[in-house]
């Protein structure tokens, strides 16, 4: 993360690119147990929410992730009642979980609590379903949380969480995949952010593997638009425990949305031709 004058640039050697915003002003910094977390105003993209330097969302687009990370997953499967949410501590991804009626109870697992408080406080359209009766926060290791839970016991697991570095490194591998297989229930699906597919190809592809080996059916990948992450592109990797044909949305929906679609649902598992080479070595 680079400050120069009032730009915010993220960049990466690693990729040759960056991303900038020009800034109004910083609202919030601070350094919780696990991460440094800063809020900042910026002049076109609304308030942006960074952690060590990377940004998690902006007020502009965030929408789009969040409902990609949701809705896709809840209608593919059919019949969701019970959800777990790995990570996602803007709350923004519980928000839209829990727009679906039939949803009987989500919780929400993530480390670093100070993420919540300083979404409450900065970012308060996210958290406006944290107080839903169906709810639970609880602030402590998503990977630990799944060694002890229950099997059989989840429809539905969203990994939403930060890059594989730091506190969510433990979060992409097989050990972890194999935890959740074991906990999702009969015709049980997960869903995980999978980066970009323009620079992370080899990840997606090692992801999707790993999930074979821990035993998953079949595994479907999502692609969107995301202007504020790395090249613009990113990605959603959905995990199915038994290899059955994915359910389809209606032609309409009971509640709002600015990105989702079931003409969008349908459009982000389409691949482009190297994409789909890639996959299919996986």
């Amino acid at each position: 993360m680079v400050l120069d004058g009032s730009w915010y640039t993220e960049s990466s050697d690693e990729l040759g690119l960056g991303f900038s915003l020009r800034i109004k002003e910083k609202l919030h910094e601070e350094v919780s147990d696990y991460q440094t977390i800063a809020v900042y105003e910026t002049e076109t993209f609304g308030r942006l929410l960074t952690i060590d330097g990377l940004v998690m969302l902006t007020d502009r687009d965030n929408f789009v992730y969040h409902e990609m990370m949701t809705h896709p997953a809840i209608f593919s499967h059919g019949h969701v009642k019970h959800v777990v949410v790995i990570g996602g501590g803007d709350c923004g991804t519980l928000r839209e979980v829990l727009k679906h009626p039939a949803i009987e109870s989500v919780t929400q697992i993530d480390i670093d609590e100070r993420v919540t408080r300083v979404s409450e406080q900065y970012f308060p359209q996210l958290v406006d379903s944290n107080d839903d009766p169906r709810a639970q926060l609880a602030f402590e290791d998503g990977v630990a949380w799944m060694q002890n839970a229950a099997a059989g016991s989840v429809d539905l697991i969203i990994i939403d969480s930060t890059d594989p570095i730091g506190p969510a490194e433990g979060l992409f591998n097989e050990a972890f995949y194999r935890q959740c297989h074991r906990v999702l229930a009969e015709h049980g699906m997960l869903v995980q952010q999978s980066e970009s597919p323009l620079a992370h190809s080899t990840l997606i592809a090692e992801m999707h593997a790993g999930f074979a080996r821990a035993g998953f059916a079949a595994t479907h990948l999502m692609s969107f638009p995301l202007p504020s992450y790395p090249t613009g592109w990113w990605s959603a990797t959905l995990a199915a425990r038994d290899d059955l044909a994915l359910a389809m949305p209606t032609e309409t929906l009971d509640f709002h949305t600015d990105y989702y679609t079931p003409a969008m649902h349908h459009a982000a598992f389409a691949q482009p031709a190297f994409m789909q080479r890639i996959l299919a070595a996986s």
